[in-house]
């Protein structure tokens, strides 16, 4: 507001007087609004109160809301809700290969096992694409070239994202974004993601944190703000003064040092679970039960073969990964022999190498097993490729020693030729169908057959009223004849060395 004219004489005295004279007119108009809102009952009291913190908007323009135009997301239709929540991201599959004929056909098997792995994370495939070169580019993995090629499918197709079909570097990755303009992944995280998926236990979910902050560690970017610095050291010594700082930490390597606490923390909460996982297997050694393993490529029927044998209801679905922590279920060989049998994690080609470490200790119960029964399914295209990929992961975790039986699961799926192919890929393989049942019976007679026999003989002779005894030999041992006589039961009998301290005071001279 602007301070009123005066048209008289000029002085210290008198300006003094103008000055006092427009506060007092500025406090008369505060005034009559005050008590012009007071009449319209729009005020609290004459002096404002909490009303007025200066001079500034009328308190209906202050309260008013403003409607912005064009930001409404009210759906029209209740059936986008289900679109919104069930939307796939779209993808669209690149691999690199090398060699022949045979080469094109390996890349192929890999490009649909992707597929299939993309469809397990939640994408849908829109297309793939295939590149026959020496070595992956080292700038963008396909090349200058057919990155552009690749960048005009993605708009064509409307794709979300593009999936490499292997590991991809950091630098490639981002090369590779800047020229297909959509976010790039790599095998290796689509693995991730599922397995983030399907961890339910406690131990499962820290196995694949674990995994996942190994792969992000070395991945980890920034933009903007987030590549600033903090402020650091006097580059210029001591007392040199402003303008000398030097550049401090960034905030990528706090991200660096707080993934570094956060996977020492996993690394001994995974390591915390051990004892109780020993704890059961002493239990199960002091007992001297003998432990059979279920190995093999994933989703080839490993939890459908363990249910049908034991009939443990472990989750079963058409799905890769649907298993990711080991379930120990008991089960006898048609002698009567007792064992365990665990199904565990499937395996798949160019397994990463941090689920390899982080699923150690899930893979112990495979290196400590007596027996592996392999699956292997016999409907797949490329069988072999699934055959070499376990094995190989076999001798990653030690257990490549230990008696393997193949089991071809899924039999009733195919030919009587496919079946001769397959008998000369294995000869000694089971043909086998958890669907049906074939091959159960003749799975467990070999492992009976490579499962550990007791190799001491001894002759027992038993009180009638120990009868948890006898039931101990036929449970745990090779009863080879048993008898009755006055004195109790006779039984000829092969046990372990182990247990022949607990049968000493039965131990008797053989019959002749």
């Amino acid at each position: 507001m602007a301070a009123p004219q005066d048209s008289g004489p000029t002085g210290p005295g008198r300006a003094t007087e103008r000055i006092l004279a427009w506060a007092t007119s500025e406090d008369d108009v505060l005034g009559e609004r005050a008590q012009a809102l007071q009449d319209d009952g729009t005020a609290t009291d004459a002096a404002f109160g909490d009303d007025v913190d200066g001079a500034q908007l009328e308190r209906a323009d202050r309260a008013a809301l403003r409607r912005v135009d064009g930001l409404r997301t009210e759906l029209e239709d209740v059936t986008e809700v289900e679109y919104r929540q069930l939307r796939l991201e779209n993808v669209v599959l690149v691999g690199v290969y090398s060699g022949g004929a045979s080469g094109a056909e390996d890349a192929e098997n890999s490009l649909r096992e992707l597929a299939a792995l993309a469809e397990t994370a939640g994408a849908r495939v829109l297309d793939g694409m295939l590149q026959r070169r020496p070595n992956p580019d080292p700038a963008t993995y396909v090349g200058r070239g057919k990155a552009e090629e690749l960048a005009a499918i993605v708009k064509e197709l409307g794709a979300d994202t593009v999936i490499a079909d292997s590991e991809l570097s950091p630098s490639q990755r981002r090369a590779l974004e800047d020229q297909v303009k959509v976010k790039v992944i790599d095998r290796t995280a689509v693995i991730l993601d599922i397995f983030s998926q399907h961890a339910t236990s406690r131990e499962g979910k820290a196995q694949v944190e674990l995994a996942q902050l190994e792969y992000l560690l070395p991945r980890l970017r920034g933009w903007g703000e987030s590549m600033s610095r903090q402020a650091g050291g006097q580059v210029g010594g001591q007392g040199a003064g402003m303008g000398s700082r030097g550049p401090g930490e960034t905030k990528i390597e706090l991200d660096r040092r707080r993934i570094h606490t956060r996977m020492a923390r996993l690394r001994k909460q995974i390591k915390g679970f051990g004892p109780a996982r020993q704890a059961k297997r002493a239990n199960r050694d002091r007992f001297e039960v003998p432990g059979v393993a279920i190995v093999g490529y994933t989703n080839a029927g490993k939890s459908s073969l363990l249910n049908r044998i034991t009939g443990a209801g472990v989750l079963v679905e058409n799905a890769l990964f649907a298993t990711l922590d080991a379930t120990v279920r008991r089960s006898s060989t048609p002698d009567g022999r007792e064992f365990t049998i665990a199904d565990t994690v499937g395996f798949v080609r160019n397994l990463p190498h941090q689920l390899v470490e982080a699923f150690r200790s899930t893979f112990e119960e495979v290196a400590e097993s007596d027996v592996v029964v392999h699956v292997v399914d016999a409907s797949h295209p490329d069988p072999a490729a699934q055959i070499a990929t376990v094995r190989d992961v076999l001798g990653e975790t030690g257990a490549r020693s230990i008696p393997e039986v193949v089991v071809f699961n899924k039999a009733d799926l195919i030919s009587d030729d496919e079946r001769l192919v397959l008998r000369g890929l294995q000869p000694d393989a089971v043909f086998a169908s958890a669907r049906t049942g074939e091959g159960v019976d003749a799975i467990l007679a070999r492992i009976a057959e490579l499962l550990p026999r007791p190799e001491v003989a001894v002759s027992l002779l038993v009180p009638f009223d120990r009868g948890d005894i006898i039931a101990m030999l036929h449970d745990r041992f090779e009863v080879l004849r048993e008898a009755y006589e006055e004195a109790g039961t006779r039984v000829d009998a092969k046990v372990t060395e182990a247990a022949l301290a607990q049968l000493a005071e039965f131990r008797v001279e053989p019959a002749a």
